[in-house]
């Protein structure tokens, strides 16, 4: 780990990480969303097949040269895996914990398919810079709401009455009522507990990230999202979206994300 590399990956000066302060997690996490895509294509490839698809592993080393050096993407293991690995190494009192997205019908499955960060202060937050959409673009404290981001969405954590779960975490959008993102539980994991669901999840035919690839990263005011036929742009509320051709896509995936493949 190169603290600075990565900190420079983000845009932020190391100067303004110490001390490990609440603003100092609050900025790093905020850039984080802003910089660091959600991208499932090291299981998924490109469209054209060539590029991508070399499979996911949960090894800091790899994440490292994955994330910083080749500047790419990915998903929750691997983003709060690798940005874990950086508040530690910063100073700060972090702990991994085992969440579940929860399916339409409410059940948790597969078991602890998404790994998310508690960081304590005076009390534990929830750091998670690992979500695809909405993102969560700063700490939220257990059992009290934040107040609506940048983009206009709020989150919050609520006490859970499922024997599987600690606490639920909720996420409002404008004009909509709360809504349950994923449940969790706060007992410590390592990195290595969540690798037999990351194993399914990359290659399950099953699975939601086996399908056609998904690109998100996190903007100002809201978001930007490409598929294979559309990249989406959402700011203050207003969606605008353009076709993107099969032989635009790879260029898209430069000069929109900043993914390059080389």
């Amino acid at each position: 780990m190169d603290p600075d590399r990565y900190l420079a990956r983000l845009g932020v000066d190391p100067a303004e990480v110490w001390p490990p302060t609440f603003e100092t997690v609050e900025r790093l996490q905020s850039a984080h969303v802003r910089t660091v895509p959600f991208e499932t294509l090291s299981i998924t490839g490109t469209p054209d097949g060539d590029c991508g698809g070399e499979g996911v592993t949960l090894l800091l080393p790899a994440l490292y040269e994955k994330l910083v050096e080749r500047e790419r993407g990915g998903f929750c293991f691997e983003l709060n895996g690798l940005f874990g690995w950086l508040l530690e190494e910063l100073g700060f009192d972090v702990d991994r914990v085992a969440a579940c997205v929860l399916d339409d019908d409410g059940d948790p499955r597969p078991p602890a398919n998404h790994h998310a960060l508690l960081v304590t202060f005076e009390r534990p937050y929830v750091v998670d810079v690992g979500l695809g959409l909405p993102k969560m673009r700063w700490p939220v404290p257990l059992e009290d709401p934040t107040d609506p981001d940048s983009a206009g969405v709020a989150w919050r954590t609520v006490e859970s009455d499922r024997p599987d779960a600690d606490y639920v975490m909720q996420t409002r959008r404008p004009d909509e009522t709360w809504s349950d993102r994923y449940i969790f539980t706060t007992d410590p994991r390592q990195l290595s507990y969540f690798a037999a669901t990351c194993e399914h999840l990359a290659t399950a035919p099953e699975s939601t990230f086996t399908g056609d690839p998904t690109v998100n990263v996190g903007t100002e005011g809201g978001y930007k999202r490409l598929t294979p036929e559309t990249l989406t742009e959402v700011t203050d509320g207003e969606k605008r979206e353009r076709a993107v051709a099969p032989e635009t896509y790879r260029d898209t995936l430069e000069s929109e994300f900043g993914l390059r493949f080389r």
